[in-house]
């Protein structure tokens, strides 16, 4: 009884841990900058998920009510994209217009990861945001009825985050000071049960069939990216990590949209 009840705070505390980091929600938990310094990071990223489910279920949201008050299929679906981008505080965003910048523009690991972390954005970054957003409001703006479509988005923001733990625990940090290596390696454990909340999610949002097609393409596609990622600079880094959720989102949503 009472190892239960000690368990359950520890469990809400790191999904309180997971939401602080992941979004920019006034909660009860230590500042990303505290989480990252202690390892709670690592600790709460089996409830990844969990998070972006939340995050995809207010984008739900305002889709169901921009199509309520009468907008297109193209204004709801961007309208959606930017309530997730003021959750997060368009985190993944930013991540994957530095990862774009610093693989397509350095030509040594140094000089990639130098351009990483400027917060200038390249030529590279702007492309990058460019069809990030576009083929995302697209495809949202694609899948018949705001219902389904929200139910995607739901799909898409669970599932991109629950790639995020499997991939810190495969890959190695490509800096020793940086948030990546900060935020320390998911146990197993941990990044496994990541991965099962997301499945578990995506697949009753859409379905046996397109939910294993839109997982199987997302993890590839991440995995590509690792393995890019890898080459280029030697694992990842917090950029690489936002690159990788966007990349999973995109497809998640592309698979959803498809007929």
């Amino acid at each position: 009884m009472v190892a239960a009840m000690t368990t359950m705070p520890s469990i809400f505390a790191q999904f309180l841990t997971a939401t602080a980091v992941l979004t920019r929600l006034p909660v009860a938990a230590p500042q990303p900058e505290e989480a990252f310094e202690d390892g709670a990071v690592a600790a709460s990223c089996w409830a990844f998920p969990a998070v972006g489910a939340g995050i995809g279920m207010i984008a739900a949201l305002v889709l169901l009510l921009a199509s309520m008050f009468g907008l297109g299929d193209a204004p709801s679906a961007l309208l959606a994209l930017v309530a997730a981008g003021l959750v997060t505080g368009a985190l993944h965003e930013d991540g994957l217009a530095d990862t774009a910048d610093g693989l397509g523009g350095g030509r040594t690991r140094e000089e990639k990861l130098a351009i990483m972390r400027d917060s200038r954005q390249g030529s590279y970054g702007v492309i990058a945001l460019i069809l990030s957003i576009g083929l995302r409001a697209v495809a949202l703006a694609s899948i018949p009825g705001p219902i389904e479509g929200g139910l995607a988005l739901i799909a898409a923001h669970a599932a991109s985050r629950a790639l995020l733990p499997p991939a810190m625990l495969l890959l190695e940090p490509a800096r020793a000071d940086g948030l990546g290596a900060a935020a320390g390696t998911p146990t197993p454990t941990a990044a496994l049960i990541a991965a099962a909340i997301g499945a578990f999610i995506a697949l009753g949002m859409l379905g046996p069939v397109r939910g294993l097609v839109a997982l199987a393409l997302a993890g590839m596609a991440v995995a590509a990216t690792a393995v890019l990622a890898r080459r280029q600079i030697g694992g990842y880094t917090g950029d690489v990590l936002g690159a990788f959720q966007q990349i999973g989102e995109i497809v998640m949503l592309l698979v959803a949209a498809a007929r």
